[in-house]
């Protein structure tokens, strides 16, 4: 079946598109970029795990954001997708190579404001939000340990999310008396 332009899947050019950075992904060898040393975002253990999960499951959908900084290429955003792209499993999907967009040319202080941008830029999860999606994936057939494996979340976390909190339902009958019930 051919797109046809009225098909969200069709492309057309554009100048202005194509004067993004985005335009130019390469596929580098993950020396070939460097982590920078002023950059406070942290990751966690249980994120870093998720993180590969997803470039696993979903393939590389962001690239590595780096300016040419000098004798190198320095990443302003994506550092923890390219320590994630060190683990043998995720190095195995692209034979090492890692996803690089260049910034057009990027002072110091630039550099570290588009650090920060992208860092803030990303928002955060909401808990309502995220239980409809955990209950939504119940419903779908998804089991409580697939969505714990597959999101990286304990299976107390999961049962919190699925239920959205409907503790009366989920522990009247064993654990609460009647001075629970709601009358």
């Amino acid at each position: 079946m051919t797109a046809n332009s009225n098909s969200p899947t069709s492309s057309k050019a554009s100048p202005g598109a194509a004067q993004q950075p985005i335009a130019s992904v390469k596929w580098l060898q993950r020396d070939a970029v460097v982590g920078n040393d002023y950059n406070p975002n942290k990751q966690a253990p249980p994120e870093q795990r998720l993180l590969k999960t997803s470039i696993i499951e979903n393939g590389w959908t962001q690239p590595i954001v780096a300016r040419d900084h000098g004798d190198r290429l320095e990443i302003v955003d994506g550092y923890h997708r390219w320590l994630t792209s060190a683990d043998p499993e995720v190095a195995a999907l692209t034979d090492g190579l890692v996803p690089v967009v260049v910034l057009p040319p990027t002072d110091e202080a630039t550099a570290r404001m588009a650090t920060i941008r992208h860092n803030r830029a990303r928002g955060t999860h909401h808990v309502l939000g995220m239980a409809a999606i955990v209950a939504e994936l119940v419903e779908l057939g998804i089991t409580p340990d697939q969505i714990r494996a597959r999101l990286g979340m304990d299976a107390e976390e999961v049962s919190r999310l699925a239920d959205r909190g409907d503790m009366l339902k989920r522990h009247a009958s064993d654990t609460f008396n009647t001075g629970w019930t709601v009358g």
